[in-house]
């Protein structure tokens, strides 16, 4: 571990709860997996309702995107419903969101300090690969996951290609991901807003609802409220 890397977990320190489903929490002194949501966790935004302010309907897709996330919609359903709205963006549009977005406070310090302790991260979206593979590029991520949209002629169509990336997919990309790193699932750690990240969240070895849904901060080990994601490395053992 590096000087920078001690330093900053000492300066992020905070007290962790006793409320996980395994004997204890994972351990910064052994190598582990992180892995977390896209939207409103890792960035700020929702993908899907940037995307439906560029094709002019932001306000029905936003409606959509917070009865899904309240665990009112079915994931699968409510996505299909809300990208059917895209056709006819020029392919071009996933450049201009990609510039309007913004990591999560903390967010690049967590992935960093994780990576200083050998541990891996990976992010799984029900969000689009389109914008995803250029945050995880950024952001140093291990693994990653998401939906792909349809295109032609330069254009979307409307039409996801594809299994959607829905709470089963997220709940077997964890466990297939510390599968292949060699990581017990005591060591894995699982961060999510919506209600579609609850199966990851429980089955985690600790699970973190992070500015999330009453829903969701009910079926969580442990919740942080304030949009920092360093409060993560406070639940970890040292």
């Amino acid at each position: 571990m590096t000087q920078e890397a001690t330093q900053f977990l000492d300066e992020h320190d905070t007290p962790h709860g006793d409320g996980w489903g395994f004997p204890q929490p994972p351990t910064l002194a052994e190598p582990g997996l992180l892995v977390m949501d896209v939207d409103s966790t890792l960035i700020d935004e929702e993908v899907i309702d940037e995307l439906g302010e560029a094709a002019g309907c932001g306000e029905r897709i936003a409606e959509v995107t917070a009865r899904a996330m309240r665990g009112e919609l079915e994931f699968c359903d409510a996505l299909r419903a809300r990208v059917a709205l895209l056709q006819g963006l020029p392919v071009s549009v996933f450049d201009t969101v990609h510039d309007k977005l913004h990591f999560t406070n903390g967010a690049l310090e967590l992935i960093d300090t994780l990576h200083a302790h050998g541990w891996k991260v990976g992010v799984v979206s029900g969000g689009f690969h389109e914008v995803v593979d250029r945050l995880a590029e950024e952001a140093h991520i291990d693994h990653w996951l998401a939906n792909r949209l349809e295109t032609r002629d330069g254009e979307l169509t409307g039409k996801v290609v594809g299994d959607i990336v829905c709470k089963t997919v997220k709940l077997h990309a964890l466990r297939e991901w510390a599968k292949r790193d060699g990581i017990d699932m005591a060591q894995t750690v699982a961060v999510g807003d919506g209600a579609n990240d609850i199966p990851m969240i429980q089955a985690a070895g600790l699970g973190i609802a992070f500015c999330a849904k009453p829903k969701t901060q009910l079926a969580a080990h442990e919740s942080i409220n304030e949009r920092d994601l360093t409060k993560v490395l406070g639940f970890l053992r040292r």
